[in-house]
């Protein structure tokens, strides 16, 4: 570890380097946005660009990791979001609609996900074990009796499925522009809200399931 710089507190270990260089990251982030690098950071640590390099190997990497240590919180904001919502489809939709939208706002999470930073690499994090540890979280974390309903745990691995599809192709092309947020409501629930409805089957409920109406607007 360089024994210099670091405003002269020098870290005690590689982890307290790696969380001091992740915060001068959502600093320095808080004020050049997508243009951070880790030149920026650096300067914000008073080390070389090569300390960071050690810990990081790249810009994309270093906001990656920024990113990845930023998804708790994002996750605590849905949770509020969905709270209440007690229909399984309903919650689903309005789930990665608050997605879409605290990632359209968000200066970490979402700044990978912004049309100049958007990649092939980054895309495909989406569907990513991370991706689908992100999802379930979320999914578990409604109020939604899954079991109660008459889903079973491979129709929660189905829902997560479609969680991250869903998300996937909305980041690369968000469609329509102009849309309002009831009119993707609208639009996700014909293309999620059925799939979610269509996984309990009428012979394991004993009837066809209901639209499900509770759908925020």
């Amino acid at each position: 570890m360089r024994t210099h710089g670091w405003g002269g507190r020098v870290p005690r270990n590689d982890d307290e380097a790696t969380a001091r260089i992740l915060a001068a990251t959502r600093t320095v982030i808080d004020r050049r946005g997508a243009s951070t690098s880790i030149a920026d950071v650096a300067r914000e640590l008073d080390v070389t660009r090569q300390t960071v390099y050690r810990y990081f190997a790249s810009t994309e990497v270093l906001l990656s990791a920024t990113a990845l240590d930023a998804v708790g919180a994002l996750l605590d904001r849905m949770t509020e979001r969905l709270r209440g919502i007690t229909a399984a489809d309903g919650a689903v939709v309005e789930g990665v609609a608050g997605v879409l939208e605290e990632l359209r706002d968000d200066d970490y999470v979402g700044l990978l996900l912004r049309d100049d930073r958007l990649s092939v690499p980054v895309v495909g994090e989406i569907t990513s074990e991370i991706g689908r540890v992100f999802a379930r979280s979320m999914v578990d974390r409604m109020d939604v009796d899954w079991a109660g309903a008459g889903y079973a745990d491979r129709d929660l691995d189905i829902v997560v499925e479609i969680v991250l599809r869903t998300l996937q192709s909305m980041v690369i092309d968000p469609g329509s522009p102009g849309r309002s947020a009831s009119e993707l409501r609208e639009f996700l629930d014909v293309w999620m809200g059925a799939s979610i409805r269509g996984l309990v089957a009428a012979p394991r409920r004993g009837a066809r399931p209901n639209r499900v109406s509770a759908v925020r607007r």
